[in-house]
């Protein structure tokens, strides 16, 4: 088995960074009526920029290859050209179209040379299943190298007009023309953008590298329903009825393309689930809370902060407040390039030493899962 190091890191980050005031005028108004629910949301998520791939006039600036594309870029110099790259694993919870596949897409962009190709999907854990793939593939021998990515662009399915057919079906009924508090919530919660990670089988000759200790992941699919869906609608039994059941003209009416959540599922789970398996996932390694250096937690809003603290606290796996790092408040909620741009801030912030120690923490309200990295800085 080989030894597996991140060596570079990079991001893009679309267009100039939004304002909370500034959402409405990307996004649009739904029935002409400014959303009752933004406020409360942005006050507790305390997420003051993001970036969107769209213009005012709700044009896309750019797809979600293209957003890929762009932060691969940024780790290409003359000891690494897209000549050298071995695979290309990518991870997004929102691609341009179903088939062909995301990483299919960004490689059709880079027209370098005939690489390995995967493409891992899902929500905010897409970018770590992509992440792992990359590194289970150099610590096998398999490849010498490989780029891994986490991106979203998913601006362009919460602008008002994805919801207009609904919002005419429901005056149709005589019923309140308010789109179902389970999918405006989500509009104001996620962002754009895209992060890159270079994986070699050598650390950096000159200048810090990330060792990868070890990565795990859990899923509660097994006893827990889907809270976070898109591409059909939750039925009274907790069943995901598929969009390819629905009736064309429901598609519209009733917007089954749209992002949802169960907003009492996600506070009812997401903390305690995620307590359970860091706690599990560190003592299967043998490490504790006082082995760690720096712990960046991807969190979908700062309203959870507390509560993820108390819960890490009652597992014994609590975290002092000087070795988080997040940058959510910048950046946003970018599903699964957010831990890509987390680790990308620090490696370039010059707050690491060699020794350092990073836990890596990505919840996934999709149907709750968790996924998590140790890295050594060398």
């Amino acid at each position: 088995m080989f030894e597996v190091y991140i060596t570079k890191s990079g991001k893009y980050l679309p267009n100039d960074p939004i304002s909370n005031e500034e959402m409405e005028n990307y996004l649009g108004l739904i029935n002409d009526t400014a959303s009752k629910a933004r406020r409360i949301i942005l006050r507790n998520n305390k997420i003051v920029t993001r970036h969107y791939a769209l213009d005012k006039e709700g044009k896309s600036t750019h797809n979600n290859a293209q957003l890929t594309l762009n932060a691969i870029n940024t780790l290409f110099d003359e000891s690494f050209t897209a000549q050298d790259m071995e695979l290309l694993s990518c991870g997004t919870s929102t691609p341009d179209n179903f088939l062909p596949s995301h990483a299919a897409m960004v490689h059709g962009l880079l027209k370098n040379k005939s690489v390995e190709l995967n493409s891992s999907t899902g929500v905010c854990c897409a970018g770590m299943n992509s992440l792992k793939f990359g590194y289970l593939s150099l610590k096998s021998g398999n490849t010498k190298n490989a780029v891994c990515t986490g991106s979203e662009r998913v601006s362009t399915w919460t602008t008002a007009d994805k919801y207009e057919q609904e919002v005419v079906n429901l005056k149709s009924l005589e019923d309140q023309p308010i789109i179902a508090f389970k999918k405006d919530f989500l509009r104001w919660m996620l962002s754009d953008g895209a992060g890159a990670l270079l994986l070699q089988n050598k650390p950096n000759a000159d200048g810090i590298s990330l060792k990868i200790e070890w990565m795990e992941a859990f899923s509660y699919a097994y006893e827990l329903e889907a809270c976070m869906y898109a591409g059909g609608d939750k039925l009274e039994n907790g069943e995901i009825k598929p969009w390819s059941d629905y009736h064309p003209d429901q598609w519209l009416k009733e917007s089954i393309f749209a992002i949802k959540q169960d907003v009492k599922l996600l506070d009812e789970h997401i903390l305690d689930k995620g307590a359970e398996s860091m706690s599990e996932a560190m003592a299967k390694n043998s490490i504790a809370a006082a082995d760690v250096d720096y712990f960046l937690p991807h969190v979908s809003s700062y309203y959870f902060v507390a509560g993820l603290k108390a819960a890490l606290k009652h597992k014994g796996v609590g975290m002092s407040d000087e070795k988080w790092f997040m940058n959510l408040g910048r950046v946003g909620n970018v599903g699964s390039a957010s831990i890509y741009l987390a680790l990308e801030e620090l490696m370039h912030s010059g707050k690491l030493k060699k020794g350092n120690k990073i836990l890596l923490s990505v919840p996934e309200s999709g149907r709750f899962s968790f996924a998590y990295a140790y890295l050594t800085v060398c």
